[in-house]
């Protein structure tokens, strides 16, 4: 049996090979250069490997991502780590105005291929300011694609998806997620990967459907797992790569025909949110066969606590999901 791999160090491996396969490929952000390797160690031994173009940079958010995309304007291609995904508020505004536009405002399509990581979720007590799930503002932004790190994506393969689109896309990974192991599912669920979308399921039909990003995943496998056991209720989870443009394969529609019952989990607070352009989408091919309108679950509204049993309650949780669907399902 081989040697587990972390999620962290699978996306650490995926840089590395960008890094080696395109020599026009630059990696930007506030202390990614070694000793430091960035925040959550990401970054380590690239800029011992590529010096010149894996380079830390002064505490300006909104100036890295304004650099990574003149890069990306004159050809090149550029990564940016965001220390703390919170303050990717900072850089809206190059992201929105600048680098987004540029695809389509000069009058023929130009390639932008830019990536900005920003690390995100709590879970880890560091606070209001440095837990937040910001992918709800970064949602319908036109050329501007958003997707979310996962156990179950090879992030060598998000990454060249994310250069072929050509246009600047935002990397949500859930901070959570980096020393989780890849691709790793507790019997009797078995995962499978088809179409950028990670399908969950156990053997026969499911009696629900639940869509959630890679930062959730595994706090909705567990509610799946204690909803088989104590309600004999089964759950698929469907894993997006890409959260927006969102889209689902013919095998999630199937799924979703089968079950008639959807849920979408986010670790954000309601209004305006991507699970609201899921439902959105599900509600467009599937009214009419639905038994129920999609149900959202979200975290609670409120800054998050720094304290742990605070924050626990605070963010979208296993009890949460557990109680949502036994709720909607049960009456």
């Amino acid at each position: 049996m081989g040697a587990v791999v972390r999620v962290a160090e699978n996306l650490n491996a995926a840089l590395a090979a960008l890094l080696a396969r395109e020599p026009d490929l630059y990696v930007l952000g506030e202390d990614v250069a070694d000793p430091y390797g960035g925040a959550f160690k990401i970054t380590r031994g690239l800029s011992t490997g590529f010096p010149d173009r894996v380079l830390s940079t002064p505490i300006s958010e909104n100036a890295v991502t304004g650099i990574a995309a003149g890069l990306a304007l004159s050809g090149d291609l550029a990564i940016v780590e965001i220390m703390f995904g919170d303050f990717a508020a900072l850089a809206f505004d190059q992201l929105l105005n600048f680098a987004s536009k540029s695809v389509s405002m000069y009058g023929s399509r130009l390639p932008m291929r830019m990536v900005v990581r920003c690390p995100v979720g709590g879970g880890r007590g560091y606070g209001p300011t440095h837990s937040q799930s910001l992918q709800k503002h970064f949602v319908g932004i036109p050329n501007l694609a958003v997707y979310e790190l996962s156990p179950f994506h090879d992030n060598l393969a998000v990454f060249e998806e994310m250069f072929a689109r050509a246009e600047p896309c935002v990397f949500f990974e859930d901070k959570v997620l980096y020393t989780r192991p890849m691709g790793v599912v507790e019997p009797p669920f078995s995962v499978a990967v088809s179409g950028g979308v990670a399908r969950v399921s156990i053997d026969g039909p499911p009696d629900c459907v639940v869509i959630a990003p890679g930062g959730v995943a595994h706090r909705t496998l567990a509610a799946m797992r204690s909803l088989l056991v104590e309600e004999e209720i089964a759950c698929t989870l469907l894993v997006p790569s890409r959260l927006y443009p969102f889209d689902l394969p013919d095998d999630a529609d199937a799924d979703i025909r089968a079950a008639r019952r959807v849920f979408v989990v986010e670790e954000s607070t309601a209004g305006g949110t991507w699970g609201a352009e899921v439902a959105h989408v599900v509600h467009r091919r599937h009214w009419g066969r639905l038994a129920q309108p999609v149900t959202l679950i979200h975290s609670a509204g409120g800054v998050i606590p720094t304290a742990a049993h605070l924050e626990r309650a605070a963010l979208v949780n296993e009890s949460t999901i557990h109680s949502a669907i036994r709720e909607a399902l049960r009456g």
